[in-house]
């Protein structure tokens, strides 16, 4: 599949997050799981590595390497430790409001010292009472000259204590048109934190409450206009929160098949290996199936949006197939294991409890299905891949390798075959538009496709 999807850069990506967790990451699990804290220095560390900044643009300090590539290095994080995981894709997630909304001093600001792991940011949208519903939120931001006075509370945000930047979306006025974005520094007055709860899973990771307590915010830091806060809430969401916690489940899920046959190679039944035995092989086969169809539709989707090709139902499907496949592989990994997999001296139990944790957010599975069954009946409200198609699409310099850009010219010709177009003479759509006056505006529109298709098969 990698073959398919990713050149020799993603590969590249892929090994140095790899070599990074196992050293860097995986010895500190122990300490995290016996004291359930939040680990601040693990986060810097790994945000020094630059990749919370993997589709920040490289004008402004980023890695520029797009969405696909953000999915490579939660998915090796979250194959060491859900937590890390975790713990980059809510400060990627909270990248995607400044890149969408953010204007170009904001952008200058804020997104250099991301890249540059100095600033992580966060997106706060939930609240105590009206959970997902996020047009029940109370939260205000009422304008005072040239700043805003937030009051309010925010439940569930991702690096909720370590994050340095709050993206929060709060009530400026009645209905939809009436919610707002904000970008609160963490050391403002009026802002604090309530204590960290003990969790079930993703022991390392913050997810916690924030609290606005008549704090003051420069009108400089709103996100867009007054009204844009119900856009930048589910963007944000439906382009990076799906796809980031696709990537955090398929990271868990190869964690587990990893294990589970390391366990199935080790331990003797009858006389041989236990993975030897036939109902033991059946539900591996199913595990390593469940794993393959994840990964295909988590990359694809991805894979589309960093084109610019309008994929909203992909990202849905993606992190639904990601989620309910992971669990399913989780439990089946503790039904091999029997006792043996309830100690903790043994990783299957944490990934089961990690998993757990990526049902929820962006949408739980039910929110997924409902939307997907609006796809199914032409119902569905238009596409944030669609709309925000320019600032989601990765420059195409950055998707294609170099044996890529050299035989361009021949793949251009390849693609003009393919879509039944001549070669390029005098009487062609381009060259005579009088004699196309049908085909003159589709067919580049047409071979573009085509081209980015054969180019994408290499």
């Amino acid at each position: 599949m990698d073959g398919y999807f990713a050149d020799q850069r993603h590969k590249d990506l892929r090994l140095q997050v790899r070599e990074f967790a196992e050293r860097e990451v995986r010895p500190r699990i122990a300490e995290m799981e016996a004291s359930r804290a939040v680990s601040h220095e693990l986060s810097r560390l790994i945000a020094r590595q630059g990749w919370i900044g993997v589709t920040v643009p490289r004008e402004y300090g980023g890695m520029g390497a797009g969405h696909l590539a953000k999915t490579i290095v939660i998915e090796e994080l979250a194959r060491v430790s859900g937590a890390m995981g975790a713990m980059v894709q809510a400060s990627q997630l909270g990248v995607a409001k400044i890149l969408h909304f953010g204007g170009e001093e904001q952008k200058k600001r804020w997104l250099p010292a991301v890249a540059s792991g100095d600033c992580l940011p966060t997106i706060a949208v939930t609240e105590p009472e009206s959970g997902g519903h996020v047009l029940g939120m109370t939260s205000s931001a009422v304008r005072d000259g040239d700043d805003y006075i937030l009051n309010g509370r925010k439940v569930f945000v991702g690096n909720s204590h370590v994050g340095d930047l709050h993206g929060v979306v709060v009530r400026t006025g009645p209905g939809s048109k009436g919610l707002s974005a904000f970008l609160v520094e963490s050391d403002r007055p009026g802002f604090s934190l309530a204590p960290q709860k003990p969790s079930m899973g993703l022991h390392g990771f913050s997810f916690g409450e924030l609290i606005f307590d008549n704090c003051r915010v420069p009108a400089a830091n709103r996100l867009g206009e007054e009204g844009d806060g119900l856009s930048v809430a589910y963007s944000s969401s439906v382009l990076y929160g799906r796809a980031n916690l696709t990537a955090v489940s398929l990271g868990i899920h190869q964690a587990v098949l990893e294990e589970t046959t390391k366990f199935c190679a080790e331990r003797q039944r009858y006389g041989a290996p236990l993975g030897e035995l036939g109902s033991i092989k059946l539900k591996l086969g199913q595990m390593q199936s469940r794993l393959m169809t994840a990964r295909l539709a988590a990359y694809h989707a991805v894979h589309l949006l960093d084109r610019g090709v309008p994929c909203d139902a992909e990202l849905m499907n993606a992190k639904l197939v990601n989620v309910e496949y992971a669990l399913d592989s989780a439990r089946e990994a503790m039904e091999i294991h029997a006792a043996a997999g309830l100690f903790t001296d043994r990783p299957v139990e944490r990934y089961l409890r990690d998993a757990h944790h990526i049902f929820a957010p962006a949408g739980t599975s039910d929110i997924q299905r409902l939307r997907l069954g609006e796809v199914a009946m032409g119902t569905a409200k238009g596409q944030w891949s669609e709309r925000l198609s320019d600032l989601v699409r990765t420059d195409p310099a950055d998707l294609a390798g170099p044996g890529d850009l050299t035989a361009h010219a021949d793949l251009a010709a390849h693609a003009d075959l393919a879509a039944g177009i001549p070669p390029q003479t005098a009487e062609t759509p381009e060259t005579a538009p009088e004699l196309f006056p049908e085909a003159a505006p589709q067919e580049p529109a047409r071979r573009a496709g085509l081209l980015e298709t054969l180019l994408n098969r290499r």
